[in-house]
């Protein structure tokens, strides 16, 4: 049996994309009929990397290892850590002995890196893609290793030195493939209970998988004035979503969508949300105007930042940001909103930002030349 490896963690915008081109890339084996081809997942033993991957069914085989996270500044963790980071990199190393994959394919995050150089080290090619504007630390590190480097912009390439640029390839962001083929019915049926459109635009607020509070406290806030003039779906997060007790007959309230986000992405007419890469992408791929909230101070690298302004720079979205995350300019941002032709605009503008390809598919068949290259040897 040959395998494919992949790794990535930490969080699940550093899984989902992962997954995504994986199945993806089962499609293109399952086309050729190549049958003797596995796949392993190798992620943080500690966390929700197991949960998200196994749940998925896109894997046969999920390894754990030790993770360290790799800070900016200083903390007493980082002695701590460095053990793990050791220990993550004598693990990897080990499963990728024991299953001698044909490449390894890195989406990020910290549990990425000892994987990557342990690849490096057997001579197994590396592919790594990042997913923000900018290079996290741990696509810096991994950039030595790889062949090849996916990114989802093509502004990105300035953040690379040199020669490294050489082994960048602009595919996008890889998002599920329901994404691509969203029935807004469907959607519309779940949040009203019938295929019936109520006669208001639809504004569809996240916050990420746990929430944010910021987002849900401007939620709160707003809440006689957005329903007004929005039927408003909200995804509270699981945990802070239960101090939100709001009723109102245009307002829907859940703690965490996933089979259905398709469907009521696509339902939608605007996204209030943060800017992480993976919600970005999912709402551009189906051409969803937005109103950004990033997070941003000394908890971050600035990277939602970043993102929020290249979709500004590009007209596909609005920002609040600092003082301007208040109600008066959230009302004033979404007034605009309100007329269906600026919708519009910044639907085209977003649906423009994707290249109008398929990033997950477009990865899978590069990643099926290497395989078709090392099969052959």
């Amino acid at each position: 049996m040959n395998y494919i490896a992949f790794t990535g963690g930490g969080t699940g915008g550093h899984i989902y994309p992962g997954l995504a081109v994986c199945d993806e890339l089962k499609c293109i084996l399952k086309k050729e009929g190549i049958e003797n081809v596995n796949f392993l997942w190798i992620g943080n033993s500690e966390g929700m990397d197991k949960t998200i991957v196994e749940k998925s069914g896109s894997v046969g085989l999920f390894k754990g290892i030790p993770c360290g996270k790799l800070r900016r500044y200083f903390s007493i963790k980082n002695f701590i850590d460095v053990i793990k980071i050791i220990s993550g990199f004598a693990a990897a190393l080990s499963v990728l002995i024991r299953y001698k994959p044909l490449f390894l394919f890195s989406k990020g995050g910290f549990v990425s890196v000892p994987p990557c150089y342990a690849a490096k080290l057997l001579h197994i090619p590396v592919y790594s893609h990042e997913c923000d504007f900018s290079p996290g630390l741990a696509t810096r590190l991994n950039s030595r290793c790889a062949k090849k480097i996916f990114i989802s912009y093509e502004q990105t390439k300035s953040c690379f030195s040199k020669d490294i640029q050489q082994k960048l390839i602009v595919t996008g962001n890889p998002v599920r493939k329901i994404f691509y083929n969203s029935d807004p019915e469907l959607g519309r049926q779940f949040l009203y209970g019938s295929s019936v459109h109520k006669n208001m635009p639809v504004l569809f607020v996240l916050g990420g998988s746990s929430g944010a509070l910021q987002i849900n406290n401007l939620i709160r806030e707003s809440f006689n004035w957005l329903c007004d003039h929005f039927f408003v779906v909200h995804q509270t997060g699981k945990n802070i979503g239960k101090e939100l007790p709001l009723v109102h007959e245009n307002y829907r309230s859940f703690e965490f969508i996933y089979n259905e986000m398709s469907h009521v992405l696509a339902a939608c007419d605007v996204v209030l949300a943060r800017s992480g890469a993976n919600t970005l992408w999912e709402a551009a791929v189906q051409g969803k105007p937005m109103v950004l909230v990033p997070l941003s101070g000394s908890g971050t690298r600035g990277d939602q930042v970043e993102n929020a302004r290249l979709f500004k720079e590009q007209g596909a979205a609005e920002i609040l940001l600092d003082k301007d995350v208040n109600p008066h300019t959230l009302q004033h941002v979404l007034t605009n909103m309100l007329d269906s032709e600026t919708r519009k605009k910044y639907a085209v503008n977003a649906k423009n930002m994707t290249l109008g390809q398929n990033s997950a598919e477009l990865i899978a068949h590069i990643l099926f030349h290497e395989l078709e290259e090392r099969l052959c040897q």
